[in-house]
């Protein structure tokens, strides 16, 4: 049972996270859903790219202010402010990467992690 309600906390984390990628107009956003993928290191992971750092790092800032606002939730770990390239905001249970988009090709997380069922928004 415990289970259940940590899933669909993710999820509904996951969707959050959307919400602050979509609000700054985020580009290609994606949703991979890890629970099935044996060695999946999180649930879920929702990827995003900009068109320039800044851009990447006003997502960034986005996804936090209404992860906080709705979930009073911050994430456990920050990467990639210094140069904004490729942000990691990691909420445990959920990733957020968010990418320029050489970046994001040159890491390709959607083919290395394709075994997960994947939603394109």
């Amino acid at each position: 049972m415990a289970k259940n309600k940590s899933i669909d906390s993710a999820r509904l984390l996951a969707d959050v996270i959307v919400k602050g990628m979509e609000e700054k107009k985020g580009k290609d956003i994606v949703l991979i859903d890890l629970r099935e993928v044996k060695g999946a290191v999180t649930d879920f992971f929702v990827i995003c790219e900009g068109e320039s750092d800044r851009q990447v790092q006003a997502i960034a800032n986005s996804i936090d202010e209404f992860v906080e606002k709705e979930l009073n939730e911050g994430p456990y770990h920050k990467e990639g402010f210094e140069n904004s390239e490729w942000i990691l905001l990691d909420y445990v249970n959920v990733v957020a990467h968010i990418f320029i988009p050489e970046k994001r090709e040159f890491f390709a997380l959607e083919d290395l992690w394709g075994d997960g069922e994947i939603t394109r928004y």
